[in-house]
């Protein structure tokens, strides 16, 4: 795989199950890349450490006074020359690509992932998280990828001429041959130390990260409230944690680094005494020890891959063992399903609830608990949360199709859309029926304001459309982020579409207008809309009252308020004491009428029977007289 072949068809099924056993399998998938890799480094290194063999042929040719053996002497060491730059060249070329690639991978793994798992991912992982994830822990994973085949090819060309310095010379050779392995290995005690505060701090980074990305999204608020210097202190406290960390993990890896060079040093000061003292007594030539000097000097260069191995591997295991944590969440369903890909219309039903969303038709679903009306809306788009009963399409439940059908028939968005940098015609260039154009959807969702605004924003741009819309939309109002968001929705024109509230940024002027924007789009087409807002319920053809998961009431929304006390409690948000006070009063008031309707009655039963005694005794006056 070369870096313009990039993304990957296919970038494979991960082993997740450690960070090991990850890097373990992206080195697998990267053997092409490492046999390429390996084969310009050991090219590299048996360039550099021939080097030492020609500069003793040269100079116990000068000392011999040999003119054939010196000219042979300088072309060996120009044709080492040539193959040190091609190998230098063509290795570092081949090592990026590595690195490149095994990045690639892990990102094209990650972002699979997160559109397999959708909202559900943030539940069951932090977002800052996924962030630290897919920017610097895949960097350190690519690191070691690629680090892997210098280090081997160094490994073999250590052990090739320790070969070689014992066929050569065998008296300095058994030195050399001693000494490289204790300085190879001499670091070892110390990388456990070295890897356990590597780990501390990127765990301590991986939180800072955290806690920067969660202020970042909820700055407005903060700053609503008079909370941002609360979070600030928390992130400089993070902030000084992690320099802390880094600064012990650097003293031991300064330690490491050190030894590399302290160690070397005393083995070359060893075989200078031993081989002076051999040439002193004739057992070998000049040039032999300036070829052993040589040699031990030049083999400080691949010895310092073994400490960029064991940094690497340091720094990538915590790195794989987050991406690897990531990669194995699964869905709480088979992305895979059991039926063919179909196109579905027809009922949206809920077994689990009992809400029923009519085909065709505007269903307004009203819930106290925002939070379970979140995992209803994700459940009838069929992102369910944990494994329950599928909710119908037309009869048919949506786990039984597969993911890309299900998600093409029915579109949820939910609370807290997000809007991706890019030009607006960019962010509402998503797939759809083609039914809806882009002014259309723009237009339901009045986002009229926000075209305008683009405009003043780029006054050179001759369309709105072209204007560059910022990370997340932040140059935008939350409102207008909100209709931007309602209109990429409206223009996918799916058969079901699920909003859960849509209009919740937006002032009631506003809001009544995209109300009737979205009733007359979608005429035809099935809605169902999470919302509390009366101006949206009045427009609804049914409104369904979802109380503790269950479907409480049915009806119209001036129906449901005027007879269904838990639905007015929550459309017109009347608190509990306000509810009592009202019933109190309503009572006193049914108390009060009943009272004056029974000395209304005893009045006129008392006038009656006075008029008829007074009638009695007048007629018996009359019968006396």
């Amino acid at each position: 795989m070369q870096i313009q072949d990039l993304p990957y068809p296919d970038p494979g099924v991960p082993d997740a199950r450690s960070g090991p056993r990850f890097l373990w399998w992206l080195g697998r998938n990267q053997l092409g890349g490492q046999m390429k890799a390996l084969a310009w480094g050991l090219l590299h290194f048996a360039s550099v450490s021939a080097l030492p063999f020609c500069v003793g042929l040269a100079v116990q040719a000068v000392v011999d006074r040999s003119a054939a053996r010196l000219a042979t002497a300088g072309g060996l060491m120009a044709l080492c020359c040539l193959g040190n730059a091609l190998g230098d060249t063509f290795l570092h070329r081949a090592a990026v690509t590595n690195w490149i690639t095994a990045a690639a991978r892990v990102q094209q793994l990650l972002a699979h992932k997160a559109a397999q798992l959708g909202s559900a991912l943030t539940r069951r992982v932090a977002a800052g998280e996924v962030v630290a994830v897919s920017t610097g822990d895949v960097e350190k994973i690519g690191w070691f990828v690629e680090a892997v085949s210098r280090f081997t090819a160094a490994a073999l060309t250590i052990v090739l001429v320790c070969v070689g310095l014992l066929v050569y010379q065998p008296a300095l050779g058994v030195v050399v041959a001693a000494g490289l392995p204790v300085l190879a290995l001499a670091v070892l005690p110390l990388l456990p130390r070295a890897t356990r505060r590597a780990d501390l701090q990127r765990e301590k980074a991986g939180r800072a990260t955290e806690l920067a990305s969660d202020t970042v999204a909820g700055l407005r608020v903060l700053r609503g409230i008079g909370g941002e210097e609360l979070f600030l202190d928390r992130y400089r406290r993070a902030s000084q944690e992690v320099r802390h960390a880094a600064v012990r993990s650097a003293r031991m890896w300064s330690l490491i680094s050190a030894l590399q060079v302290l160690l070397p040093g005393l083995l070359l000061i060893a075989v200078v005494w031993y081989g002076v003292h051999l040439a002193r007594a004739g057992r070998i030539t000049v040039g032999e020890l300036v070829t052993v000097y040589s040699s031990v000097m030049v083999l400080t260069y691949p010895l310092r891959h073994f400490e960029e191995i064991a940094m690497a591997y340091s720094f990538s295991r915590p790195s794989a063992r987050r991406a690897a944590r990531v990669l194995s969440l699964e869905r709480a369903t088979d992305t895979a399903g059991t039926r063919t890909a179909e196109s579905r219309a027809g009922d949206l039903y809920d077994p689990a609830t009992g809400l029923l969303a009519p085909a065709g038709r505007l269903t307004a679903v009203v819930c106290g608990d925002p939070d379970a009306a979140g995992l209803l809306a994700e459940r009838l788009g069929g992102h369910p949360a944990e494994q329950s009963v599928s909710v119908l399409l037309d009869g048919v439940p949506l786990d039984d199709l597969p993911l890309e059908s299900a998600r093409t028939a029915v579109l949820v968005q939910d609370k807290d859309p997000v809007l991706l940098s890019g030009s607006l015609r960019e962010l509402l260039a998503v797939p759809s029926s083609g039914d809806v154009s882009a002014r259309e959807a723009l237009a339901a969702a009045q986002c009229g304001d926000v075209l305008e605004a683009l405009a003043q924003a780029s006054p050179s741009a001759a369309d709105p459309m072209d204007v560059r819309i910022t990370e997340r939309g932040r140059s935008l109002s939350g409102g207008q982020r909100q209709r931007l968001a309602l209109a990429r929705s409206l223009i996918t024109d799916p058969e079901v579409l699920v909003l859960d509230e849509p209009t919740s940024a937006v002032d009631s002027h506003t809001e009544a207008r995209v109300a009737q924007g979205v009733r007359g789009l979608r005429a035809g087409r099935t809605t169902v809309v999470f919302t509390s807002s009366p101006l949206l319920l009045d427009l609804a053809d049914r409104v369904v009252l979802v109380h503790e998961g269950e479907v409480a009431a049915v009806g119209v929304h001036r129906d449901l308020v005027r007879t269904e006390p838990r639905y007015r409690a929550v459309v017109t948000r009347e608190t509990d004491a306000k509810r009592a006070l009202s019933d109190a009063l309503q009572a006193d008031h049914t108390l009060t009428a009943a009272l004056e309707d029974d000395e209304a009655a005893l009045r006129g039963g008392a006038l009656h029977d006075d008029e008829a005694a007074l009638r009695g005794a007048l007629e018996e006056i009359e019968e006396t007289a």
